[in-house]
């Protein structure tokens, strides 16, 4: 299934914050992201009316399976590319950019490969 980048960008961003924060609000992916707050909520309900994350009683957000699912594919490869790209000698800011740009477009057969080629 394919969905859009900006809610990949969510997803992403959710697993990260919750990655180092334990706890996930809305507030959080909006400072993360630097989207405005209203951004984030139809976002949120978005997401939440797809079957990819819940909002808790404390309004917390927690990933579903298929959340997760995604949020961690795009964060592996984010990662990976921006480790690559600054192995090449680019700059981390710009290898940072240029993954993000990168990791929704690029095949999971190409992925795959460079994954191989590199030894990730």
């Amino acid at each position: 299934m394919r969905i859009q980048e900006s809610a990949e960008d969510y997803l992403e961003a959710i697993l990260v914050i919750k990655n180092e924060k334990g706890l996930v609000h809305s507030i959080d992916v909006a400072r993360q992201l630097d989207f405005s707050k209203p951004s984030v909520s139809r976002a949120v309900k978005l997401l939440r009316e797809d079957g990819k994350l819940t909002v808790g009683s404390d309004g917390s957000l927690e990933l579903t399976e298929a959340g997760l699912e995604i949020a961690e594919r795009i964060y592996e490869r984010h990662r990976l590319l921006t480790l690559w790209f600054t192995e090449l000698g680019v700059s981390e800011a710009q290898a940072a950019e240029d993954a993000c740009r990168v990791e929704h477009d690029i095949s999971a057969e190409t992925f795959q490969k460079l994954k191989e080629h590199f030894g990730a």
